[in-house]
């Protein structure tokens, strides 16, 4: 929990406007309280396998995020991948570099590729957009 502390103070000090924060659902009441504490909106989504994606921050940013992220993280389009990361406050030119491998990938008919709201998938049981 000391990363997530660290979070905290980032955001407390202007460092950032908006954090992911990956952990085990048994410290949720915890960031709760902690946040909630402090007065900072969050968002808290199951990733599976016990664990959570925190996201907390600006309530412009989370906003967002409630219309953006409603399936798992790889499965975002690469667009909203993009948009995510640059939110997050990750290297721009890094994320426009994994944007175009992400499209290239989609446009090769990848597994885990999503095509605007629809899920598309070969050989998996996931639905095919065709």
């Amino acid at each position: 929990m000391k990363v997530l502390m660290n979070h905290i103070y980032e955001y407390k000090k202007g460092v950032r406007r908006m954090v992911l924060f990956t952990f085990n659902k048994k410290y949720e009441e915890f960031a709760r309280r902690r946040l909630e504490s402090q007065h900072i909106h969050y968002i808290i989504q199951p990733v599976g396998n016990d664990r959570l994606n925190l996201y907390f921050g600006r309530e412009e940013c989370l906003n967002a995020i409630r219309m953006m992220v409603t399936r798992s993280l790889n499965l975002l389009t690469p667009e909203k991948d993009f948009m995510l990361g640059a939110m997050l406050g990750y290297d721009i030119c890094t994320q426009c570099e994994r944007y175009c491998e992400r499209k290239g990938r989609c446009a090769q008919g990848d597994t885990h590729c999503a095509k605007g709201d629809t899920l598309c998938a070969r050989g998996d049981a996931l639905q095919s957009c065709g």
